[in-house]
Formats: structure tokens, C-alpha cells, sequence
């Protein structure tokens, strides 16, 4: 029999709307005080286009970068055979057309007159090699689990390239989506030279990317004197440079309370849109504690998600019962979120072997440590997950990290518990990516070393699966048996929102929040 935890008299548990409070209200203040204190630094005067981002990339390469900042330089400075569109179809870039000979050959009939940056002309070659490059057992990637069932790649001339499969994989279209870069380029070449909109001006660290207008760009100039990602960590900063026209955009930046702010004071234009963008909580299941299937399930059924959504984020976040969004073909749309119960909770820790020590006292069933990023809505939404937590009997040690510290102990392992969002789900395929036993780091992002022989099974199946009705079947027993087997606490997925100034047009939100479409935004000046 178990007991609901009920803080001692004097030991005040801070509520979620205590916690927005007092951010909400420093917010407040500084928007009003500092902003107002500012003096014009106006972007409308800048020819680029200024927008303002939490943390800069990583790597610049399209083929090693997997973290949300570097992606986004990717989409600008890089071309790809094929992309999405905003139905999440696949449709040609620098592919003609794409065509299937057979179950396991892809060909590529490629566009004439395509040059990269420097002048050179973009052909098969350098198709091939970005591509080869993930066969390259030396060529260290988190990426290269997409390419796991590629068996090689051939060029039949100029404008035509051949890809050759181990076996049948319905989603390989989809992991066309690749920048393509010069043959020869070495990983983490420095001259990041691409195809794409913009081409590399410079980078300072922490602070700033510099990109100016491709004119040569296949699909016609960008319609602006460049882009400039300006990198403010602090979320309340972002939007002081936001309110004051320091910056004239940011996209999926910031924090909802800023978001609402500047929506109320009606001078600044607020774009949404559904998106892919994945929040979770993370947990390493090689760990002893968690293990244990009913200590993660009991993580899931303390932490109030529905809370976290309508206070935290002030509604610009839909519910999620795991990784494939609900506007996928793929989604297991009879899955329910997780309830929030910690009656329920606090059973299953019971049933683990830990109960609760002190009754209503403070001595925890069991300590964990939870790593999230330094931005501000992170560091709040891990405090409301401490809290409810600890309203279950489990003390939470939260470590914040600069995001590149965090993301390689994520990737090292190190860790129990951590905060992140996969960002621009749009194929299925990525359940076999995250899931599957095989792509542990460094091959892919099985980051919590999961590890289930019935799901490796039924992934491989929807892999190989041509017929789209079965694939659909299979994708949704995947989804199913994850859920039962919780290796995420799932949290929320993402509404998309651009907050611009009233000088800028073309505006446009793709689900993934692509930043290609940046190349059609203008400023009146």
C-alpha cells in the first residue's frame, strides 16, 4: 500500500503557477524598464535579415551536424536532392525527378547548370561522395544510422547517380534530404562550401553567423541582402532585442511568456502553425534504477505534461504520446497521452522495490539527476518536473549545461535523466533511428540505449514493407509496444511561432520551421 507524498507543514512545494509567476512578472518588468531604457539600434536599417537564435551550431557540416542550430545553417548554405513539403512529401531539389528501378535501386536524375559557391559545377561526383562518405567506416557521424541500409553508390554520368540498397527500405526517399558538399571535402572542412540560398560570410563563436545571398542559386537569388543568425542565449534578451529592433525575427526562439507579451502589445507580427518539434525526457536504461519498466512508466505517470502545456507553454504545444507527430500518415492515433497520476505512480515504485520511507516526510524513495540546457524556459520546465517528482518520493538533482556540454554527454551516455526535443520529425523511419538496438552512438540516436528484440523486429519489418496500408500497421505496433515499454517520458510537441517586426514580409512556417523559406522574407526600409 502506498501513500500520496504530502509536503510537511512549512515545506512549500513552489506550483507551476507559482513559478510562471515569478518569471512572468521579471519578464514583465525588464520588457517594460529595460526596453524602455534601450535607444533605437533599428534592424530595419540593416539590408540582411536579423535573426535572433538561442545557441549557435555546432558543426557546419551537413552530414555530421544533428542538433537543431547547425541544421538550420545547413538548410541555407546547402542544397539537397529532394526535400519536403509542407504536407511532409518528398519533392525535388537538385534531383529532376527520383526514380525506384526496383525495390532496392534509387536513381537520381539530376538538374543541369547547378555551380556550388565557389563557381564549380555541382554534378554526380559530388552527389556520390557526400553520400559514400557515410560508407566510410573512418567518417564518424551520428547520421550515418540513415544510411545503414546503403549499400553503395554509383554514377552513370554527369547528372545521373545510382543508389544501391542492402535490401528494400520504404523510407530511403526521405534520407535524400542530405546537403550536398564537394567531393573531396573533408569533415569539418572550414570553408563550408554549399549549393544552397546563402553562402558562408564568416561565424564568431556564440555570437553570430554571417550569410550573403547565392545569386547563382539554382531556383532564383534570395529576395533579401542576406541573413544574419544572431546567437542570444538569455530568453528574455532575445526578446528585448526583439521589442527594441535590435533583431527583426526569430522562429521557435522564444519563450511563450515573451511570445505573449509581445503579442499583447500588438506591434509585432505572431505567426503559428503546427509542428514536429518533439519535447521529452530522456533516460538511460543501461542506468540500474532505470531499468526498470515500471520506475520509467512511473516518471511518466508523475509528471503533468497537460500542466506544463496550458501553463508553461501558454498553449503553443499540443499533447504527445511519443516521437511521430500527429499530423504524420504513420501516427497511432488510438494512442492517449499518459495521464497524470501520481496514485498510480507512486504504486509502481512500490512495486519496483522502492517504497516510500517516511510517509509524508522528505526522505526520497530514490535520487536522480535530471541535465537540461541553460535557457530559461528549460531551466523553468525542469524545475515543474522536480516538483512533481518530489511529489512522488523522488529527488531530482537538476544540472543545467551550456547546450554543446550537454549534448555531448548525451551522447556520451553520461547521464540519467536529460531534457531535449527531436526536432522536425517528418518520417517514420525515425522510430528505427531512436529505437532500434543498432543505433546506439555513435552509428545513430538510440542516446538511452534501448534495446528491444520485438520492436528491432517489427521496425525492420515496416523498413522493408512497400505497401503503404501495411507499413501504416506495423509503424503503429512499434509505437504501441514503445509505449507499453516507455523508453521517453513523453512531454509535448511543438506549435510553431514567429514572432517578426511590422518592416518584415514573407513570413512563412513550414512544419519543421525550415529556415530556407528565409530566402523570401523582405524588409520595408
Amino acid at each position: 500500500m502506498t501513500s500520496r507524498r504530502v509536503p510537511r507543514a512549512g515545506y512549500r512545494v513552489r506550483t507551476i503557477a507559482d513559478a510562471l509567476r515569478s518569471h512572468r512578472v521579471l519578464v514583465l518588468l525588464a520588457l517594460a524598464v529595460l526596453g524602455g531604457a534601450c535607444r533605437e539600434r533599428s534592424a530595419q536599417q540593416d539590408p540582411a535579415v536579423i535573426v535572433g537564435i538561442a545557441v549557435g551550431p555546432t558543426n557546419l557540416d551537413p552530414r555530421v551536424g544533428s542538433d537543431e542550430a547547425s541544421q538550420r545553417v545547413h538548410q541555407l548554405l546547402y542544397a539537397s536532392l529532394v526535400r519536403l513539403d509542407d504536407q511532409l512529401q518528398v519533392v525535388p531539389e537538385l534531383a529532376e525527378r527520383l526514380e525506384a528501378r526496383d525495390t532496392t535501386t534509387f536513381v537520381a536524375h539530376m538538374r543541369a547548370g547547378v555551380r556550388f559557391h565557389d563557381g564549380s559545377a555541382l554534378d554526380a561526383e559530388d552527389v556520390a561522395y557526400t553520400f559514400r562518405s557515410f560508407l566510410d567506416k573512418a567518417f564518424l557521424s551520428p547520421r550515418k544510422g540513415a544510411y545503414a541500409q546503403l549499400a553503395s553508390v554509383d554514377v552513370e554520368d554527369a547528372r545521373t547517380v545510382v543508389f544501391h540498397l542492402k535490401e528494400p527500405f520504404a523510407s530511403f526517399p526521405v534520407n535524400l534530404v542530405m546537403g550536398i558538399v564537394p567531393a573531396g571535402t573533408p569533415a569539418g572542412a572550414p570553408a563550408h562550401v554549399g549549393a544552397g540560398p546563402y553562402r558562408f560570410v564568416r561565424m564568431q563563436s556564440d555570437d553570430r553567423v554571417e550569410l550573403a545571398p547565392y545569386a547563382g542559386y539554382f531556383e532564383g537569388a534570395p529576395s533579401n541582402a542576406g541573413v544574419i543568425l544572431r546567437v542570444i542565449p538569455d530568453d528574455t534578451m532575445r526578446g528585448l532585442e526583439l521589442r527594441t529592433g535590435a533583431i527583426d525575427l526569430v522562429i521557435n526562439d522564444l519563450a511563450p511568456d515573451i511570445v505573449r507579451t509581445l503579442q499583447r502589445e500588438d506591434r509585432m507580427q505572431v505567426v503559428t502553425a503546427p509542428g514536429l518539434d518533439y519535447a521529452y525526457i530522456g533516460m538511460n536504461l543501461r542506468d540500474p534504477l532505470l531499468k526498470d519498466v515500471r520506475v520509467r512508466r512511473a516518471l511518466g505517470l508523475a509528471v503533468n505534461s497537460a500542466a506544463i502545456i496550458e501553463h508553461l507553454r501558454r498553449g503553443l504545444a499540443v499533447p504527445a504520446t511519443g516521437i511521430i507527430p500527429a499530423m504524420s500518415w504513420a501516427n497511432a492515433d488510438d494512442l492517449q497521452p499518459t495521464p497524470y497520476d501520481p496514485e498510480e505512480a507512486g504504486r509502481l515504485l512500490d512495486a519496483a522495490g522502492y517504497p516510500d520511507p517516511d510517509g509524508a516526510g522528505p526522505a526520497p524513495r530514490l535520487r536522480l539527476t535530471l541535465k537540461t540546457s541553460t535557457a530559461e524556459f528549460v531551466r523553468l520546465q525542469a524545475a515543474v518536473i522536480q516538483q512533481d517528482l518530489a511529489r512522488i518520493g523522488v529527488a531530482v538533482d537538476v544540472r543545467t549545461h551550456e547546450f554543446a556540454t550537454l549534448y555531448a554527454d548525451v551522447l556520451k551516455g553520461r547521464f540519467q535523466l536529460f531534457t531535449l526535443q527531436w526536432v522536425g520529425v517528418s518520417d517514420p523511419d525515425m522510430l528505427r533511428r531512436v529505437f532500434h538496438s543498432s543505433q546506439m552512438p555513435p552509428a545513430g540516436f538510440n542516446r538511452g540505449f534501448f534495446s528491444d528484440p520485438e520492436v528491432d523486429a517489427l521496425i525492420e519489418r515496416a523498413t522493408t514493407t512497400a505497401d503503404l496500408t501495411l507499413r501504416r500497421a506495423q509503424y503503429i505496433d512499434v509505437q504501441h509496444r514503445l509505449f507499453a515499454a516507455a523508453p521517453y517520458v513523453s512531454l509535448w510537441t511543438k506549435v510553431n511561432v514567429a514572432v517578426a517586426q511590422p518592416w518584415v514580409s514573407g513570413v512563412h512556417l513550414t512544419p519543421q520551421a525550415s529556415f530556407t523559406t528565409l530566402r523570401n522574407v523582405t524588409k520595408r526600409r
